[in-house]
Parts: structure tokens; C-alpha cells; sequence
């Protein structure tokens, strides 16, 4: 009975890492905020009015979701690899994992939340009227400056929260001083209580993707005048349903790719397929929106209204993605893994 439930708690450790990550996260982003707009908190009536603003609120909370997905896909991805190598019997043996994780994450996201964000914020202040930047760059160069800050510092909080993650792993999946056991790997593919190994892969494939097509839209969003009044509707369209779409479509070309499943989730090797096939398709998607503008452009020097140009170039360019996004996922997926398919 012992060893099944130690079988069972290995089992749910991916699961339960990609929880405490998400949970972390979440707290600390809810103390942030209530910081911000409690009654006693200085400037909170004035706080509590921007952020009701759909303008607002939309993106910051589409902002966190990414940020909780992609720590939730990375903390699963390196339990269930720690599971697939070693087996459940060996990771039953770790005690307290699921509480070292969590202590270590809480700790460095910590350290990023009073010591690096702080930091940017200084950064930012640059920008503003009146600071330093503000009054050498001037007006018009200020934005495409701006914008490279923007992006610079979103890769920046990127990577540390990637390092959290792999830090607060690498502490928790080490083994101290177990007995060795003999157990084969992929004894973790024997129970009911985990991931498929096909699904497995095209969760972690879509997680990502969508997870870094999400920071791509808010570090863009630095460089264009994102209006503060905009509808709730289009919003929520833009920053939630076309990020499911995504990972819908993700998913499909990951499944189609793992196709028919190898023995084990190798999840990082997903994780790869995913961040190749994003790079492919931003590569992709600038070159045919540079062509479109200068065949947008070509259309402005004869003399004729672009509009209906600019029209037909944003719907071929959604159209395009969303079927490079499926064929990219699957191919990908599949070089990735022939070896084990």
C-alpha cells in the first residue's frame, strides 16, 4: 500500500510542480496589485481608476497568464523528465520535492519582484517627460527607443523566470544519498495518473509556442500607442481568443508531428520544436509583411487608395501564419523526435 501511494505521488509530481509555479506566481502578482490599489496605499483611488480601464486590464492580466503558463510548462516539463530518466520508483524516493520547488521559486521570483523590477521601473522613468532620455532622444526618436527598452527588459524577465524555474528544479530533483533502486526508465508511462506521452509532447509544444507569441505581442505593444479606451470585446479577442486559437492549432500540428507517440515525453525536446518553429514563423511573417507594405506602398506612389491593400495584407498574413504554425509544429515536432517515433 506504501509503495503505491509513492508510486502514485511520483506520478503526480509534474503536475504538481506546474501548480505550485502557477500558484506562486499568482500570489505574488495578486500581493503586487493589492499594493497598488488598496485604500491605504498611496495613490490607490488614482491606481484603481487606470487599471478599471479594459485598456489596461486586459493586457496586464493576459500578461500574467503567459508568464503562469510558461513557468507551469517549464516546471512539468523538468518533473516529467526527471520521471521519464529515472523512473517512478527512484522519484518516489525524493521527499519534500514538491516543497523545495515551491521554496526555491518563491525565493528567486522574490529577489526578481523587490530587486530586478524595481530596477526597469528606474529604467522606465527615463522615458518619461521631463527625464533624461525625454530630453536628448526628443519626441519622435523617443518611441523606437523606448521600444527596444521594452523588449530588452521583457527578454531579461524571460530568461530569470526560465532560471527560477530550472534553479528551483535542479534543487528539488536532486538526489540525496537514496538507495539505488533497479528501475527502468519509462516506468513512468505505466499509471493512469500521467500524461500520455503523444499528448504529453503537444501540450508542452503548444504551451510554449502560444507562451512566446504572447510576449512577442506585449513587447511589441512598446512600440505602437496601444489606446487606453478601447472596447473590452476587441480586447479580450485580440489577447485571449486568438492566443486559444494558437494553442489549438499548436496542438494540432505537435500532434500530428509525435504521430504515432514515442516511448517517452522527452519533454524538452518539445520545448525545442516549439521555440524553433516560433523563430521560423517570425522570420517568415516579417519578410512577407515587408513585400506586402512595399506592394501597399507601390500602390500609394501610382496614385490609388491602399486601404483596400492594407486590408487584403492583414488577412493573408493571418492566414499565412495560421498555416505555417501547423505545418512548422508538425514538421518540427517530427525532426525532433524521429529518433523515437
Amino acid at each position: 500500500m506504501a509503495a503505491s501511494s509513492s508510486f502514485e505521488r511520483a506520478q503526480r509530481l509534474p503536475g504538481n510542480f506546474a501548480w505550485i509555479a502557477v500558484a506562486v506566481d499568482a500570489a505574488l502578482f495578486a500581493l503586487g496589485m493589492a499594493a497598488q490599489l488598496l485604500p491605504f496605499s498611496p495613490h490607490g483611488e488614482q491606481m484603481r481608476g487606470v487599471y478599471a480601464q479594459p485598456g489596461v486590464w486586459v493586457p496586464l492580466l493576459s500578461r500574467a497568464v503567459s508568464v503562469w503558463l510558461l513557468a507551469a510548462t517549464l516546471a512539468w516539463c523538468h518533473a516529467r523528465q526527471a520521471l521519464d530518466e529515472r523512473g517512478a520508483v527512484r522519484t518516489a524516493q525524493l521527499r519534500g520535492a514538491g516543497s523545495r520547488f515551491g521554496a526555491v521559486f518563491l525565493a528567486a521570483r522574490l529577489v526578481n519582484m523587490l530587486a530586478l523590477t524595481p530596477l526597469f521601473y528606474q529604467a522606465q522613468l527615463l522615458f518619461m517627460p521631463g527625464g533624461p532620455l525625454h530630453e536628448r532622444v526628443g519626441t519622435y526618436g523617443l518611441r523606437p527607443v523606448m521600444g527596444v527598452s521594452m523588449l530588452v527588459q521583457s527578454a531579461i524577465q524571460m530568461l530569470v523566470l526560465v532560471a527560477s524555474v530550472w534553479l528551483a528544479a535542479r534543487f528539488a530533483l536532486r538526489e540525496r544519498g537514496t538507495a539505488p533502486v533497479d528501475a527502468s526508465p519509462g516506468a513512468a508511462d505505466d499509471g493512469a495518473g500521467i500524461a500520455p506521452p503523444r499528448r504529453a509532447v503537444a501540450l508542452v509544444a503548444a504551451a510554449t509556442l502560444v507562451s512566446l507569441q504572447l510576449w512577442i505581442g506585449h513587447a511589441a505593444s512598446g512600440w505602437v500607442d496601444t489606446s487606453r479606451d478601447s472596447d473590452l470585446v476587441p480586447l479580450l479577442l485580440g489577447w485571449f481568443a486568438v492566443p486559444l486559437l494558437v494553442f489549438a492549432l499548436a496542438f494540432w500540428g505537435g500532434w500530428l508531428g509525435a504521430a504515432p507517440g514515442p516511448a517517452q515525453a522527452r519533454p524538452f525536446r518539445a520545448v525545442a520544436a516549439a521555440v524553433s518553429a516560433f523563430v521560423l514563423l517570425q522570420l517568415a511573417c516579417a519578410a512577407l509583411a515587408l513585400g506586402g507594405l512595399l506592394w501597399v506602398a507601390s500602390a500609394s506612389f501610382s496614385g490609388t487608395s491602399s486601404d483596400g491593400r492594407l486590408v487584403a495584407l492583414a488577412v493573408l498574413l493571418s492566414a499565412v501564419y495560421l498555416v505555417l504554425l501547423v505545418l512548422a509544429m508538425r514538421a518540427l515536432t517530427r525532426r525532433f523526435y524521429r529518433r523515437y517515433l
